[in-house]
């Protein structure tokens, strides 16, 4: 029974599970043919929808490209319209061309058929001038070259007399007006140019705050004013006078450096034989440098370059110097300026002009005395510092020593001149009590062993330095004689000269 049961159960089961599965069978299939309906169908739409796209971008691909082939016809149209344009125009210049060459050829052969006519009437001109020449000669009896010669000798005597007068007249308003315009160029140069006289003086006053300076300056048995006086060159004179102490030398260079060093050692308050010697040879360096300094100054300003250093040097030393009196760089200046004023008048160079003006007197500050006028000296000066040929001419003959060679030369000596004339600008006194300063100096330099030499108290007074290994006491006594006695019959002068022969000895070492 229970067998049964289970077979009976096995077969519902199995009967359910196939009837199950055709009832899925069948469901499946018929939901599968569904979808393949529904992705046919959506396939389709698809489809047609791609087509379309196609067909649109088909269309839209035509349409560019047939704008782009009428867009290309329409440039090969309007190029062929050009070609044509320009093949129309050719062909115009051409027809142009060949009728112009038509006509050049057709005057061609006119001026050809002229020239040939010309020059048969040419040969029948000379033919009749050869004739008529012949009937000339025979009736005065003369060759034409003869007759020639004394048409041009007569036209040349009858030129040159006519020539002569026209010369003669030209010279003579030529020298009236020349004078003349000398005149007026001469009186607005120095009336451009118009400045003050600048007369030298022998002695520097040098101010001190009180009258105890004095005794310090003078040191004890004045060895401090000795030393200073040794150093310098320069008398110093300390009198009664209140809060002054006078500087007495005819060389400004001296002076300038005695006052300098002085108000130094014054304001250091230090005054010793060896602060002396130190400081005097400290304020040379600083006047050298002040003379380069003023020498660079002095070109600036009057707008001169490219001159040598050493020139420049020399302008600088100029400021030290006098002439009758009158400061040299002054001078210089104004005779610059006037050169310069007077050349563009003139219509020269004023440049050359002016920097001959200021070198013309370079031979009044040399380093050493030689025997040379300053012009022929200040000369060979230019010349050794690469000068033009043309200035150095013009500072070499500015006194006549040598021949002018050009129109600077004279330019110069007029100016030189004009400087030098102004009332008061010079002193010849002055110039004269240099010079023989100067002599008294040089004089005493000649004789052997004697170092350095100066000319103080107005030249009342020459100190000679010797040196104590070259001569000894004895020998100081003698020298001093020989001196006084070359001085008495060599040189004319007032009064009476004191000559002061100074041995002296040192002795130097440094603790280190």
């Amino acid at each position: 029974m229970f067998t049964t049961v289970v077979i009976f159960t096995v077969v519902a089961f199995l009967v359910g599970g196939a009837i199950s599965y055709a009832f899925f069978k069948f469901g499946l299939k018929s939901r599968y043919d569904k979808i393949i309906k529904e992705a046919e169908t959506e396939a389709e739409v698809i489809k047609k929808n791609k087509l379309l796209e196609v067909k649109e971008k088909f269309l839209n691909k035509k349409a560019e490209l047939e704008k782009e082939v009428t867009a290309r016809n329409q440039k090969i149209q309007q190029a062929e319209n050009k070609l044509k344009q320009r093949e129309m125009v050719l062909s115009q210049k051409h027809e142009e061309l060949q009728r112009k060459r038509n006509e050049t050829e057709a005057i061609r052969e006119n001026l050809d058929a002229q020239l040939v006519v010309i020059d048969k009437k040419k040969e029948e001109l000379d033919a009749l001038q050869a004739q008529e020449r012949k009937k000339l000669e025979a009736l005065s009896g003369l060759s034409a070259e003869e007759a020639k010669e004394r048409l041009v000798e007569s036209l040349k005597e009858e030129a040159k007399t006519e020539a002569q007068s026209y010369i003669n007249d030209i010279m003579d308003d030529a020298k009236m007006s020349a004078n003349r315009e000398a005149k007026r160029i001469v009186i607005q140069t120095i009336q451009r140019v118009a400045t003050e006289t600048a007369i030298e003086n022998s002695v520097t006053v040098f101010h001190i705050e009180s009258d105890e300076i004095k005794g310090r300056i003078i040191g004890r048995e004045g060895r401090n004013i000795r030393a200073l006086e040794a150093a310098t060159g320069v008398e110093i004179v300390v009198d009664d006078t209140p809060e002054a102490i006078v500087l007495s030398a005819f060389d400004p260079v001296r002076r300038e450096i005695a006052r300098l060093a002085l108000h130094q050692l014054v304001t250091d308050g230090r005054i010793h034989p060896a602060r002396i010697e130190e400081v005097v040879a400290k304020v040379k360096k600083q006047v050298e440098d002040e003379i380069i300094e003023t020498g660079k100054r002095t070109t600036i300003d009057l707008g001169i370059h490219g001159l040598h250093p050493e020139l420049i040097r020399i302008i600088g030393k100029m400021k030290y110097r006098s002439s009758y009196g009158q400061n040299l760089l002054q001078h210089a200046r104004e005779t610059a300026n006037l050169c310069a004023i007077m050349a563009s008048e003139l219509g020269l160079n004023p440049k050359k002009a002016k920097r001959a003006g200021l070198l013309h007197d370079i031979g009044k500050v040399p380093d050493e005395e030689p025997e040379l006028p300053h012009a022929l000296l200040g000369m060979k000066l230019a010349e050794k510092y690469k000068e033009k040929p043309d200035i150095c001419n013009a500072i070499g003959a500015h006194h006549d020593e040598v021949e002018m060679t050009s129109l600077l030369a004279p330019i110069v000596q007029v100016c030189d001149a004009i400087s030098g004339a102004r009332p008061g600008a010079r002193r010849e006194i002055v110039e004269a009590y240099i010079k023989r300063l100067n002599d008294l100096e040089q004089l005493a330099m000649s004789y052997p062993g004697v170092t350095k030499t100066y000319a103080i108290q107005a030249g009342r007074e020459l100190r000679v330095i010797v040196g104590a290994d070259k001569i000894d006491d004895k020998q100081t006594e003698s020298l001093s004689t020989e001196i006084a006695k070359k001085i008495q019959d060599e040189m004319t002068y007032p009064g009476q000269v004191k000559i002061t022969v100074i041995r002296e000895t040192r002795a130097v070492s440094f603790a280190k």
